[in-house]
């Protein structure tokens, strides 16, 4: 199902962007401007170095966040860090905090644009795999490569290959120029301190579902003007005081924070989250269908690749579909759960299936689940949610 409808609602420091197909909610994001965001760049202090395993060190830095944030010394393509105490270092947010952990940091910055994405410390010239035409792929690949200046590393987005090049080459210009202000901005702040904000995800969202939308709604006169400028007038953008409410957007935010979804033919679907990792049962519970068990399990492998957008759960998620746990039964439920999962702009990768007989899911995680967000663990049974008989 596509993304048809946008609904933007801003009030004093929060953001909330919600994701509709059909008048179902997909996705949704909330974002906190008193919190370090997914993106932002800083100029962090350490505060401590520990030893982790194999010989590696990490270090604790202060970005004025509520917690320290987190960096492996020795991350995938970097030579290992040495820092002591009080020294200062450029860091973007690669994992935004959660709970009582703070946000994961990386010295491998990365500037995102609507069509292309610029990584100062690689090298070579990538896609995403989302892209289609593979003749326009490998001639815009070879028009970046002629546009690269020393050693820099560049990502061609899924709409890349849909505009013309003349457009890619002027945003990878923009692009320089924003590292280059971090750079000369950090040489005189202080740290810790903000250098880049990451920009207001709804241009991002539009750009991805551009195609596809019908309408995009607004409660903030400012950005419906932003929208409106960078997206022209084909774009059918409207305002409303209270959108969240108009499309019962709260209402649906209450349902996605239940542990267990009922299918529309009286399956269940159960979804626990712990510390290690997310858990989700698939239950025949009332279906009174006649039908094989595939075709329940098939009807819960779409749920769940929604639910996991939705809640946007991420790490190991481990699902425990109904019936035979054998290969050949569930094969074609994998393969449905496979579709839905390239539907997901967070990089979703469906392992198979193991030897206890699930189905496990290893998806990036960037942003607090919708769980973390919206509560916290109760103080009086700490979180097992059970009562003394």
């Amino acid at each position: 199902m596509t993304i048809d409808t946008i609904v933007y609602e801003e009030k004093n420091n929060e953001k909330k962007i919600a994701l509709l197909g059909e008048g179902i909610l997909k996705e949704i994001e909330f974002v906190d401007n008193s919190k370090a965001a997914e993106g932002n760049i800083y100029l962090g202090k350490v505060t401590k170095k520990i030893d982790l395993a194999n010989g590696r060190q990490g270090f604790f830095l202060d970005i004025e966040d509520e917690h320290d944030g987190f960096l492996n010394a020795q991350e995938d393509g970097m030579e290992e860090l040495t820092l002591n105490e009080g020294q200062s270092l450029i860091v973007q947010v690669s994992q935004e905090r959660r709970a009582e952990k703070g946000a994961r940091l990386t010295r491998n910055l990365q500037f995102v644009g609507n069509y292309i994405v610029y990584n100062p410390f690689q090298f070579g010239v990538h896609a995403s795999s989302k892209i289609t035409d593979k003749v326009a792929l490998e001639e815009y690949k070879t028009l970046v490569k002629e546009n690269i200046t020393g050693q820099e590393g560049w990502l061609l987005r899924t709409t890349s290959v849909e505009v013309d090049f003349s457009e890619i080459e002027k945003e990878m210009n923009e692009l320089r120029k924003k590292y280059e202000d971090v750079r000369v901005k950090a040489r005189t702040a202080k740290s810790p301190s903000l250098l880049l904000e990451k920009p207001n995800p709804l241009f991002d969202y539009i750009n991805k579902h551009y195609p596809d939308l019908n309408e995009v709604v607004i409660n903030s006169h400012n950005v419906e003007n932003e929208v409106k400028d960078k997206f022209g007038m084909d774009l059918p953008v409207n305002f409303s005081q209270n959108p969240f409410k108009d499309f019962l957007i709260d209402d649906a935010i209450i349902e996605a924070l239940q542990k267990e979804v009922v299918l529309k033919n009286g399956g269940r679907v159960t979804v626990e989250e712990t510390k290690a990792f997310v858990a989700i049962d698939v239950d025949s519970g009332k279906d009174t269908n006649t039908g094989p068990i595939s075709r329940l399990n098939s009807e819960a492998a779409i749920e769940i690749a929604r639910q996991i957008r939705l809640r946007n759960l991420a790490g190991k998620i481990i699902i425990d579909f109904a019936g035979s746990s054998e290969y050949k039964f569930l094969k074609p439920v994998i393969d449905v759960l496979e579709d839905e999962l390239k539907k997901d702009y967070s990089k979703a990768t469906c392992l198979g299936l193991s030897r206890a007989g699930n189905v496990e899911i290893l998806r990036v995680r960037r942003r607090p689940t919708l769980q973390d967000l919206l509560s916290k663990e109760c103080d009086t049974c700490h979180g097992t949610g059970r009562v003394e008989k």
